[in-house]
């Protein structure tokens, strides 16, 4: 792939994972974009490939709505000063992108894999072989790029390859539907997996929520 800035690897990761969530069409802002989730803990994001103070704090100042996140693509130290009360900081965040190439991963003994694509997003599902959940994750491809999403592996079944396992997979099938790069932004622990699979990390990102208390009024 070609040279990108973060704020093309930012709207590749909004056009593929809005696929993904089947959230609402992104807004275009002077600032980056809004999302709509229409949920009740996620009623709407906004997203802020290179955020700045005054944009960061006029938008704190509007927001009135419980539910409202923001996605800021910098580290939670940077942003911090810029908030006001109310605001709840999630973990932290990583946008990654890696090269799709063909994959053929091998189910370890004692698991099975089901794979299965609807409204263009394909699944991956990891069980035991007595049908207990292990791990699971999806992607959604969007022509050239392929954003992959939900990585989750059951805490009894850690290391033992089940997370390398989902993201081949999935980068497999991304390659296979025409997709040259995949992107995804990933948790601290996410990282660290996707760094040995090739992956490449572009910039950090604070995720928060604003859940106003009493004390916060």
């Amino acid at each position: 792939m070609r040279d990108v800035t973060v704020g093309e690897l930012v709207r590749m990761w909004i056009d593929g994972w809005i696929v993904s969530r089947g959230a609402s069409d992104p807004i275009d802002e002077p600032w980056g974009w809004t999302i709509d989730m229409g949920q009740a803990a996620h009623v709407s994001r906004h997203v802020l490939p290179e955020p700045r103070e005054a944009d960061v704090r006029k938008i704190v100042a509007d927001t009135s709505a419980p539910g409202t996140w923001l996605k800021l693509f910098a580290t939670d130290d940077t942003v911090r000063p810029w908030l006001g009360p109310g605001w709840r900081f999630d973990q932290p965040g990583f946008l990654m992108t890696v090269p799709l190439a063909p994959e053929r991963p091998e189910v370890p003994a004692g698991y099975t894999l089901t794979k299965w694509t609807r409204g263009g997003v394909t699944r991956v599902l990891v069980r035991t072989t007595e049908g207990h959940f292990a791990a699971r994750g999806q992607v959604a491809p969007t022509g050239r790029t392929a954003v992959v999403d939900q990585i989750e592996t059951s805490p009894g079944h850690r290391r033992r390859g089940l997370g390398s396992l989902v993201m081949r997979t999935l980068q497999d099938t991304a390659h296979a539907a025409g997709a040259a790069t995949g992107v995804l932004v990933g948790t601290p622990e996410g990282q660290a997996l996707y760094s040995t699979l090739g992956w490449t990390t572009h910039s950090p990102m604070a995720s928060l929520w604003f859940e106003p208390s009493e004390t916060d009024s």
